[in-house]
């Protein structure tokens, strides 16, 4: 998936506006990897890269649970004083 960084007209999609933050290709819309690279690049007549790829978060293995240890038995008693 792909997001606009700068406001521009797409001139292959009847002059479809992007705003940035917009989503491309917008909604049943589908585009050849040549235009991703043309809009993604400076080889375009901006001589910019107008869209950026958006990377997508992975999603957080569940934690492990953690195993506890089972406490140390405590020393019971006091120690004695020798005589």
């Amino acid at each position: 998936m792909y997001k606009a960084i700068s406001y521009f007209k797409d001139m292959k999609d009847n002059m479809h506006s992007y705003n940035p933050g917009d989503t491309f290709p917008r909604d049943g819309l589908s585009v050849d990897e040549d235009r991703i690279k043309e809009l993604s690049t400076a080889n375009n007549r901006r001589g910019k890269p107008v869209i950026e790829l958006v990377k997508e978060k992975k999603k957080a293995e569940p934690k492990k649970e953690e195993v506890e240890s089972e406490p140390k038995p405590k020393k019971k008693g006091k120690k004695k004083d020798a005589d």
